[in-house]
């Protein structure tokens, strides 16, 4: 499993322990987390979901009357390495 995904689970297993339904799913360059988010959340577990939050690369919330609110992260697969990238031209 890649290491952004891995990320990605463990984000969701700990939203997950704060009553929130998840899911997740990869991307071509980031892992997607989407949680549903009752109406009736405390303030003390939002506190909670945004330390959850914080080990994300992006997050946000979406609210609608149709959809009602859905928070989303998402995780971004790791950059390679290139090692030298400068040239031969530039090399120390």
């Amino acid at each position: 499993m890649p290491a952004s995904e891995a990320r990605a689970e463990e984000l969701a297993a700990r939203l997950s322990a704060l009553g929130l339904t998840t899911r997740v799913e990869s991307h071509a360059t980031y892992t997607s987390i989407e949680a549903e988010v009752p109406e009736a959340l405390p303030a003390e577990s939002w506190r909670e979901v945004l330390e959850v939050l914080a080990g994300a690369d992006r997050f946000g919330l979406l609210a609608s009357s149709l959809a009602g609110r859905i928070l989303w992260a998402a995780v971004n697969e790791a950059v390679p390495a290139t090692g030298d990238v400068r040239g031969p031209g530039h090399q120390r």
